[in-house]
């Protein structure tokens, strides 16, 4: 990683002399700005001043949060302003967001320095709520009235692209008069026809339909679409059926990853804004928030064993092995809760099949309670040489397994139909049930059985 850091310091600096021959990714760039924030500070402030000015919206939105926070807070609106222009509607419209976030004042000077268009383009996909298609998608898009020739399209289209007013374009959506979404055609599909035929000759054919989704549709939702279709774009409709954008691929990766990132912090019991937090009594109050819960959870199950007090004392054996059962049904309904809120948040699992689902892991989690049990029983034999308390940790470890199985998928399913992310509090009331189920059929069989 040091070889790679230096590698692209070298070229930054050989290259910021030489605009024109400036070929450093953004992401490249802001990889440079991340390291030299921590290693040298005053360095990182001078590079940032060198970076071009057409890369610098890219380099900031590629930044994590802190330090996107401390260049919007070094960098002069008149910069600032030049790096949301330098950018697609979509990613204008975050950037301008976070520089809102940070410094309102500035985020006022900025938008004024905008053009209008540029104002307006803010305005519209700000209107939208955060977890919306509409504040995802891109305005700028290419499209064809339907009796627009071929030929003029493709020479159109050559226009903007020389002009920069568009980018990344492989598709041409197809509408009529009154802007309604009639298909989409994939650029390399345009030069096989004659260039004078008019685009309703093609669509009359039907071999261009496309999928489509509402700019206030969940973006959760259109990731499952993108991912479902393989798609790289889909066009965004108004509550008229009208084109008003399009969402890319490269925006659904970056949705794509933050759920999944959403989800393994929720299932751990972490915030995960709060551990982006500087302040170290931030994250410690925010952590400690779920460790307050799971020591009440504990205590619940230290109580369960207090009531066996005497049976315990009975019999030693007891205390050395109830840790295996409760340890054993944690991690069997971890492995059925993580399942289980990642085939939901695929969309894999829903009311029609969650049934055969909630089966399907019961079945699962008792055959592995049978083989388990099988084996702890002759372990517990040879260990204590009494088959009596093979057969309580046997039945125990059933009946354990069995709920963690039950309660891991249960669980989940509960939480969303409560409209609740299913990630959040699954793990700390999951264990509690398997701690407590675990010592209570341990002891309580022993109790019946061995004393």
């Amino acid at each position: 990683m040091k070889h790679e850091f230096d590698e692209l310091l070298r070229s930054f600096e050989l290259t910021i002399d030489n605009p024109e021959e400036f070929d450093l990714h953004p992401s490249d760039i802001a990889y440079l700005l991340r390291k030299l924030h921590h290693r040298d500070h005053d360095k990182f402030l001078n590079f940032l001043n060198l970076v071009p000015a057409e890369f610098l919206g890219d380099v900031l939105l590629e930044l994590p949060e802190k330090v996107k926070d401390e260049a919007i807070d070094y960098l002069t609106p008149e910069e600032l302003t030049q790096a949301v222009e330098s950018l697609d509607s979509d990613d204008a419209t975050d950037l301008h967001q976070d520089i809102s976030d940070k410094d309102e004042e500035k985020s006022q000077a900025v938008f004024q320095s905008l053009d209008e268009e540029d104002q307006e383009e803010i305005t519209i996909l700000s209107s939208y709520e955060e977890n919306q298609a509409g504040s995802f998608m891109q305005i700028e898009l290419f499209d064809a009235n339907l009796t627009e020739t071929i030929g003029d399209s493709i020479a159109r289209l050559r226009e903007k692209k020389l002009s920069g007013e568009l980018d990344n374009i492989y598709q041409v959506f197809i509408v009529d008069d009154n802007q309604k979404l009639l298909g989409a055609m994939a650029l390399e599909d345009l030069i096989i026809y004659d260039f004078g035929i008019t685009f309703d000759e093609i669509i009359a054919s039907g071999d261009y339909e496309t999928r489509s989704v509402s700019a206030v549709e969940k973006i959760e939702n259109v990731a499952l679409t993108f991912e479902k279709y393989d798609l790289t774009v889909i066009p965004v409709l108004d509550f008229k059926g009208k084109l008003i954008g399009r969402i890319t691929s490269d925006d659904i990766y970056d949705v794509i990853e933050e759920v999944a990132t959403k989800q393994v912090y929720n299932l751990a019991g972490v915030n995960e804004d709060a551990e982006s937090e500087d302040q170290f009594l931030g994250v410690v109050k925010k952590r400690s928030s779920w460790l307050f819960l799971n020591l009440f959870t504990a205590i619940l199950a230290s109580i369960v064993i207090a009531m066996f007090d005497d049976t315990l004392q009975a019999y030693i054996p007891l205390a050395i092995l109830m840790p295996i059962v409760a340890s054993m049904g944690g991690n069997a309904g971890t492995q059925t809760l993580t399942v289980m809120v990642r085939q939901m948040a695929l969309g894999e699992i829903d009311s029609h099949n969650s049934k055969h689902v909630l089966q399907r892991e019961i079945l699962i989690a008792l055959f592995n309670g049978m083989i388990f049990a099988t084996a702890m029983s002759i372990i517990a034999y040879f260990w204590f040489h009494t088959w009596l308390l093979g057969w309580v940790i046997a039945l125990s470890m059933i009946i354990n397994l069995f709920a963690a199985g039950f309660f891991g998928a249960t669980i989940p399913l509960l939480l969303k139909r409560l409209d609740v992310d299913p990630a959040v509090g699954s793990t700390v009331l999951l264990t509690t049930v398997t701690d407590v189920i675990g010592f209570l059929s341990f002891l309580g069989l022993a109790k019946l059985i061995l004393v």
